[in-house]
Order: structure tokens, then C-alpha cells, then sequence
């Protein structure tokens, strides 16, 4: 059984900052690509990042140059910095993964910018 948890959100003023993580737990052998996505009201859901096991990334356009993900593979965690953040940026923020073929999905971490 695999579960993803993500932690870290909430409420922030814009142009503030925020850290989420996101751990993986479970029957893990080897974790590659690891994800984060965000779903605005009435809007789909959107890549906003995403990082290889080797270190690759990349990132969507309408946070280069604010948002940086990280991992650490030994505890099989995603990181997302996120700085600057603007009104545009409130969303529930889901962390996604796939191991061997499966997609598994955490239930989400809502950041909200706000003043």
C-alpha cells in the first residue's frame, strides 16, 4: 500500500512564501519522477512541477524564476518553495507520483494568497 501526504499549506499574503512537502510512504522500491500539481476553483488541474530522481526539472512557465522543487530520495520526499506568491497562485496543491505503472495522488494541500 502506498500513500502520499502532502503538508505545508496555507494562508500567506501576497508576496509571501510558503514550503509544502510531500512524503511517499509504503512498498517503494525506487521512486523516478515525482510531481506537483494544483487545481484552482473551477479551473483543471495544472503541472506545476516536476523532478526526476537524476535531478532533472522542469517547471510551468507562471512559476519559473519563484517556485523551486526539491527532493530527498532517501526519505522518498518532494519539496515545492514557493516565493513570490501572487492571488493567482491559490489552489489545492497535489502531489502525484507513479511507481510501477500506478498512479497514486495525495489528497491535496490548499494555499490560499490572499491580504
Amino acid at each position: 500500500q502506498v500513500q502520499v501526504m502532502e503538508s505545508g499549506g496555507g494562508l500567506v499574503q501576497p508576496g509571501g512564501s510558503l514550503r509544502l512537502s510531500c512524503a511517499v510512504s509504503g512498498s517503494i522500491f525506487s521512486i523516478n519522477a515525482m510531481y506537483w500539481y494544483r487545481q484552482a476553483p473551477g479551473k483543471q488541474r495544472e503541472l506545476v512541477a516536476g523532478i526526476l530522481r537524476n535531478g532533472g526539472i522542469n517547471y510551468a512557465d507562471s512559476v519559473k524564476g519563484r517556485f523551486i522543487i526539491s527532493r530527498d530520495n532517501a526519505k522518498n520526499t518532494v519539496y515545492l518553495q514557493m516565493n513570490s506568491l501572487r492571488p493567482e497562485d491559490t489552489a489545492v496543491y497535489h502531489c502525484h507520483t507513479n511507481i510501477m505503472g500506478m498512479d497514486y495522488w495525495g489528497e491535496g494541500t490548499l494555499v490560499t494568497v490572499s491580504l
